[in-house]
């Protein structure tokens, strides 16, 4: 089994930059687990997507009904499992090969970003390797508090007896050295419980990652990332935020409102059942209104529905205003937490937002009305040959989950031992197995 101490979760080390790879990202969201594998190859420096080392080509995608799952934790450990095993097991049939290790991607647990500056004498007079991940874990571990776990401990300055804006300390002089850090934290709890789903399926979990984190890999341009940005990703059950700045990555937030909610509100408000409030808000979903939406009739069947009951009758607008009034309420949530981040800072910056609630018609007009930036829907950026599913904003997560170990060499990473989960049960595939590459040839 794969282990977690209250303050780290598993991670990934740096990916050689000569090296093919394959990779199996898994996405365990409130209303879909998705799961993909592809192989990554080197390729040139891209001018158009900066830190990517490596082409991606698909080699395997499923999306498969997310079971046990509420807001992002799972509340059912065997319903849960049950979905992950379909989702893997699609997957793989598609790619063939066997699966031993996956990236996974968190969005519950009340994500939170700190920036934490650490500081320290250097004894030697030079700043060396080992001075740098020494005071970063000191801030790493000062930001993560009982109950917490660091998903992330990204640098994003360094400085230098008070000197900021150095990019690389090693071997300069210096009587104390410091460093800039966003820490992401999640509830150590929920973390624990996505690894223990996927250990039950017999994998091993490589790396934990901040879903919005990943959207934003998956998603920004390098002018978005450069001036600055917010994600903000919608799914079913969470509503996670990643903002950069000057190229960094600096803060995430997140609460536990989303998609799902749109969808129990219209339940409630027609007196639909749930299965017919999710199909209105996919086919009819929006939140605009025009002149004509009151004449507009359709008609919805009671959640009681029997034969003989006349199904009720409701316009457009009606569904329109219930969709619009939680939607207002989810970006007035985010626009709270944009201005208690740096983002606020950035005049330029703007909002890219991803997810399935972020495709109901009119949520970027709507987003940009309440947050005062301009907004626009991301989709995967330089991946070639995606079928027409993995295309969509709804798919920004785990497609970053494939870029992610690109940029894994940006993270501190604390030297610990990892047990492995005894599998035994798989063959080698027609390319190997998925996962090998991170544990051998270093």
């Amino acid at each position: 089994m794969t282990s977690l101490d209250g303050t780290l979760t598993p991670k990934t080390r740096a990916m050689p930059a000569n090296r093919t790879a394959l990779v199996a990202a898994l996405d365990i969201g409130t209303s879909k687990v998705a799961c993909l594998i592809a192989r990554l190859k080197p390729c040139p420096p891209s001018d158009a997507l900066r830190g990517r080392t490596h082409a991606i080509e698909l080699l395997g995608i499923s999306h498969v009904q997310s079971l046990g799952v509420k807001a992002g934790a799972v509340i059912d450990l065997g319903q849960c499992e049950q979905s992950v095993r379909q989702a893997v097991a699609v997957a793989e049939r598609m790619a063939k090969v066997r699966v031993e290790s996956v990236l996974l991607s968190v969005s519950a647990g009340r994500l939170q970003g700190q920036l934490i500056e650490a500081a320290s004498d250097i004894r030697g007079g030079t700043v060396t390797p080992a001075d740098v991940g020494r005071i970063t874990s000191t801030g790493m571990r000062h930001a993560t508090g009982t109950g917490r776990t660091a998903l992330h401990a990204l640098p994003v300055g360094y400085s230098l007896d008070g000197v900021k804006g150095i990019r690389d300390p090693r071997g300069m002089v210096a009587r104390q050295f410091g460093v800039d850090m966003n820490v992401v934290t999640s509830d150590a709890s929920v973390a624990k419980n996505l690894m223990l789903v996927v250990e039950r399926c017999h994998l091993n979990v490589e790396a934990m990652a901040a879903s919005p984190y990943l959207a934003g890999l998956s998603v920004l341009t390098d002018d978005e990332v450069d001036t600055g940005a917010a994600i903000v990703d919608m799914g079913a059950g969470t509503t996670t935020i990643a903002t950069y700045s000057t190229g960094r990555f600096v803060h995430a937030s997140g609460f536990a409102l989303g998609g799902q909610h749109i969808t129990m509100d219209l339940a409630r408000g027609l007196g639909a059942c749930i299965a017919d409030a999710e199909r209105i808000k996919t086919l009819y979903g929006t939140v605009l209104t025009g002149g004509s939406d009151a004449r507009e009739l359709m008609s919805v069947p009671a959640a009681d529905d029997h034969d003989r009951d006349t199904p009720q009758v409701v316009s457009r607008a009606t569904i329109a205003n219930i969709i619009r009034q939680r939607a207002e309420e989810i970006f007035e949530m985010v626009r709270d937490r944009l201005a208690d981040s740096p983002f606020a800072a950035e005049p330029r910056a703007r909002v890219v937002l991803t997810g399935g609630a972020s495709l109901l018609t009119g949520i970027p007009e709507l987003a940009s009305q309440i947050l005062k930036r301009p907004v626009r829907i991301g989709r995967p950026l330089g991946f070639g040959r995606l079928p027409a599913e993995a295309k969509s904003a709804s798919f920004a997560v785990p497609t970053g989950l494939l870029v992610y170990p690109q940029f894994a060499h940006l993270e501190h990473v604390e030297p610990r031992h990892v047990r492995q989960l005894k599998t035994g049960t798989h063959g080698s595939g027609y390319f190997g197995k998925v996962g090998q590459w991170l544990r051998e040839g270093f």
